[in-house]
């Protein structure tokens, strides 16, 4: 199957190759990282704006849904969990690029050029800055946060991939929208 995207293979195509790619097979492995790499590339470009930033975090995601890959239940989608990975994936990239650049900074003792750093050019930064706030005291509310208003996946996909009650889901979104709003840029 080389060249194959996800726009190619059904959602249980998809399932199947990662159940036998779950199962040892590794050319399974192979076409599932193939046919699902343009998704998680996806999925990192919405927290990371850069593309070079956004294909480093897409690599992580795909060496972790191959190194992990015996994680996934087989309970839902396949991709519903990928893109759980995924999201993880970019969020620690942002946090090395962050801390690099604190870290290049403090030698330095000026600040970073926005227009050739990165990490600090993005329109996101706020959503990741106020992310990484709420995650201190709250961090069982960021996942279905991000899932739920970045990805825009439903309370029932959020509510399977966690393995939470929907009315919890629901109340964890509630309450880490009402927690985000004033740490948003823009809002009072």
């Amino acid at each position: 199957m080389p060249g194959m995207t996800t726009e190619g293979l059904t959602p249980d195509a998809i399932d199947d190759l990662a159940r036998r790619a779950r199962d040892g097979d590794r050319a399974a492995l192979e076409d599932l990282l193939t046919a699902v790499r343009p998704r998680a590339l996806n999925v990192c470009r919405g927290v990371l704006p850069y593309t070079p930033d956004a294909e480093d975090a897409c690599q992580e995601a795909l060496l972790n849904i191959a190194t992990k890959i015996g994680s996934w239940g087989g309970r839902g989608r396949f991709t519903t969990w990928m893109h759980v990975v995924a999201v993880n994936s970019a969020r620690t990239t942002y946090r090395r690029m962050r801390n690099q650049a604190a870290a290049t900074d403090a030698i330095h003792l000026e600040k970073p050029d926005p227009r050739t750093t990165s990490v600090i050019a993005g329109t996101r930064l706020d959503l990741l800055e106020a992310m990484e706030t709420i995650e201190r005291d709250h961090p069982q509310l960021v996942e279905p946060l991000l899932l739920r208003d970045v990805y825009g996946m439903s309370y029932e996909e959020i509510a399977q991939q966690v393995g939470a009650p929907l009315g919890t889901i629901k109340a964890q979104i509630h309450t880490g929208r009402k927690l985000a709003r004033p740490l948003l840029r823009g809002n009072p």
